[in-house]
């Protein structure tokens, strides 16, 4: 990695010199230098751009928010880049907030809403080009010589369909600002400073839910994003089974870097850390150190998901035998599981309550595990009414899903948890059993065992669609389909 100078906030490159790195090898900068950097380059301003893909939807989408807040400023940040290590920093994910609105990935951006008649005029703030006059572009840390080139602000304008401006003038103009203002928080500390005495914690929280209750029900676009990244998804889990013979020469780190590099060549990342848990480990919910062994006679607990270039996200989990077999006792745990699922995604549907698909999922996992012996005396009913299967069960039994992996996750719990299904929502059906290593209240043989099943469920207009069904969920399928993909 090149040597490059410290980077600065839009806020000090216009007030302050660039700075010098410490421990740089060049001392400093020669007006001859200076002055040579300044000319000798083309224009390179794009003229008669389209607009993105969503451009119409996210106009939708500011539309609907302006009637939500009339009269009131609106600010959505994108937020800044964090970082990892000293002068290295973690790749920039815009906050689902900004994205969803502007269908802009850039950081530091602001999307402000200013309230005009009965609506609001949007403005985007952004990063223009690099200065070319103070030497901006190659001496400064961000500069486009070191990390490339940005749109310009003309540019932006013609592919999001929003008037563009220079985002180091708008924490100076919000100081001033009067009347009512909401900012969503968490993103950007330095609109948040320049607002400080204008918000309240209270008002933020309400336009944060609404941002999120908005994306309870998909758009078109947005259908399309979920369909291309669960395929993009049963394309990675593909990978995965052609290469589990060098997962077991090495680790799970294998399977992970494997399903990444799907993610990445056909999407923008993984949507979130990539679960590759191999034997006990499968019995971790959120196991992402995948640093541990993959033995034949083990299963595998695969749970990732492909983020697309425009940040939406699949989620699905399959449970897979290493060496291409369930045991028997793996298939009666994994037949379970798989029967909890069947009558989960069965209870999706348009006006159902949402919690139908955790209930009749929970009921078969509780069902089975009395009919195995493990709760005494006790009857399914009593076993519910306490809730004794999540000794084994453990978490729910789905969510909904977006541009989040865990989307909508600040909608108030009236509209969401104790809300009713509508057409296009989109959740995960993924129930589960997990017997611990440790857990003596079972027998041995089934220490160790972990399975969940997952997929990515759309509701519709009479019932809904499994997005996720090209990958096999049925124990003897999933055997075929492993035996098939290994072939080649």
């Amino acid at each position: 990695m090149a040597e490059q100078l410290t980077p600065e906030t839009p806020e000090e490159s216009e007030e302050q010199p660039i700075k010098q790195r410490k421990n740089g090898l060049y001392p400093g900068v020669s007006d001859e230098l200076a002055e040579n950097m300044k000319s000798g380059w083309a224009d390179t301003e794009l003229h008669g751009l389209e607009p993105i893909a969503q451009a119409a939807h996210t106009a939708d989408r500011r539309a609907a928010l302006s009637r939500r807040f009339p009269g009131e400023r609106l600010v959505i940040p994108a937020g800044n880049l964090k970082t990892r290590s000293n002068d290295t920093e973690y790749s920039f994910r815009a906050s689902t907030e900004y994205a969803y609105l502007t269908g802009d990935q850039t950081q530091d951006g602001v999307l402000v809403l200013e309230p005009k008649g009965d609506g609001h005029e949007a403005t985007l703030y952004l990063l223009p080009r690099s200065d070319r006059e103070n030497g901006e572009f190659w001496l400064d840390g961000q500069g486009e010589l070191w990390v490339g080139r940005r749109h310009s602000l003309g540019e932006a304008e013609q592919l999001l369909g929003i008037p563009a401006k220079d985002v180091r003038e708008l924490a100076a103009a919000l100081k001033e600002a009067t009347g009512p203002v909401r900012n969503v928080r968490g993103h950007d500390a330095g609109i948040e400073a320049a607002l400080t005495d204008k918000v309240t914690a209270e008002r933020d929280e309400e336009l944060r839910e609404f941002l999120s209750e908005a994306r309870l029900v998909k758009d078109a676009f947005e259908v399309s994003e979920l369909r291309k990244a669960c395929d993009a998804t049963a394309r990675g889990f593909e990978d995965v089974v052609k290469v589990l013979d060098k997962a077991e020469a090495t680790s799970e780190r294998y399977i992970e870097g494997t399903f990444f590099l799907r993610a990445r060549v056909e999407g923008n990342d993984i949507g979130y850390g990539s679960i590759c848990a191999a034997g006990p480990h499968a019995t971790t919910l959120h196991w992402v150190r995948n640093d541990g062994a993959v033995r034949p006679g083990e299963l595998l607990l695969l749970d990732a998901g492909v983020e697309t270039n425009e940040l939406y996200t699949a989620d699905v989990t399959r449970t897979l035998p290493i060496n291409g077999t369930f045991s028997p006792l793996q298939r009666k745990i994994y037949d379970a599981v798989y029967e909890a699922q069947e009558a989960g995604i069965a209870a999706v549907k348009p006006g159902a309550p949402y919690r139908a698909f955790h209930d009749a999922a929970q009921r078969v996992l509780a069902e089975k595990l009395v009919e195995w012996g493990l709760f005494g005396d006790l009857d399914v009913e009593k076993v519910l009414e306490l809730g004794l299967q999540r000794r084994w069960t453990l978490h729910g039994t789905g969510h909904m899903l977006g541009m989040d992996v865990h989307d909508c996750a600040a909608a108030r719990t009236e509209t969401y948890v104790a809300g009713d299904l509508e057409p296009g929502m989109c959740l995960t059906v993924e129930p589960g059993l997990y017997f611990q290593a440790d857990d003596l209240t079972v027998p041995e043989e089934y220490r160790g065992i972990g399975v969940r099943i997952e997929d990515d469920i759309l509701v519709t207009e009479d019932g809904n669609e499994n997005l996720s069904a090209s990958l096999p969920r049925r124990a003897d399928e999933v055997e075929a389909w492993m035996a098939r993909v290994k072939q080649g």
